[in-house]
């Protein structure tokens, strides 16, 4: 089963819930802001996709972000901002197995197609 990740209003995520369910393609939604995200998750995501894909730099909490944290990012900071601001997550996240997915474009469709 393929658990996606993001939150309920995000409208990127409503497609991808939409899609998932017309292909009837079997998944659970997982809302990261209120069911909470733990290190363990993002520590996955970050070594399966790199921080640099999860970290959404053009939303709106990105721009909120105090300059002097969005400057000089590490692996390690950029979590630690992320799990602290789940909301600055690229949306969704899909976990195919042992592969993960971000966004949700004609490429990641193609793989869930063939992963569900």
């Amino acid at each position: 089963m393929i658990t996606v990740y993001g939150i309920k209003n995000c409208d990127t995520c409503r497609k991808a819930l939409k899609w998932l369910d017309a292909e009837n393609i079997e998944h659970k939604f997982h809302d990261f802001r209120a069911d909470g995200l733990d290190e363990k998750t993002l520590s996955a995501w970050i070594k399966g996709v790199g921080w640099e894909t999860l970290l959404n730099r053009r939303g709106t909490t990105w721009r909120k972000l105090p300059e002097a944290d969005r400057e000089g990012l590490t692996p390690d900071s950029a979590a630690a901002l992320m799990l602290k601001n789940p909301t600055l997550i690229k949306r969704p996240v899909f976990d195919v197995g042992k592969n993960y997915l971000v966004g949700f474009s004609k490429v990641e469709q193609e793989v869930l197609g063939r992963a569900g």
